[in-house]
């Protein structure tokens, strides 16, 4: 099971490592936070807007379609009770060259991307505490 590491920095701030990678989570100075990084709301529908724009990529390529300029804008309204994202608008910029008879396709591999199915079809999270080591 892949693995990766959030630990607490000061205030709002955290670290994300996975793999060799590190990646600054904060909250906006209007939210309290130093806007050292990315919200975690910010994170999550980037993430969203990039993975549907490999997914466009990949079928670009694997059609030898050009894929330059590529593009995907995210824009999202959050709703309450329960906190969330109530909704999401992706729109993708394809190249000029992307034939009309292909759009449709394209379209459909964009929409099929793995986070956009694991919204719709949720998975199962457990949130438990670890237990502390206990000191020698």
């Amino acid at each position: 099971m892949p693995t990766l590491w959030v630990t607490h920095d000061e205030a709002d701030r955290f670290t994300v490592c996975v793999r060799d990678h590190r990646l600054a989570v904060d909250q906006p100075i209007t939210e309290g936070g130093s806007d050292s990084g990315l919200s975690p709301v910010e994170m999550f529908v980037a993430s969203v807007a990039a993975c549907v724009g490999h997914y466009a990529r990949r079928y670009l390529h694997r059609h030898q379609l050009p894929e330059d300029p590529l593009a995907v804008t995210a824009r999202w309204v959050m709703a309450d009770n329960p906190a969330r994202i109530g909704s999401m608008q992706l729109d993708l910029t394809i190249p000029d060259g992307v034939p009309a008879d292909r759009r449709r396709a394209l379209l459909a591999v964009a929409n099929h991307c793995t986070l956009h199915n694991t919204l719709n079809v949720g998975p199962d999270i457990s949130i438990d505490l670890a237990e502390l080591e206990a000191a020698s």
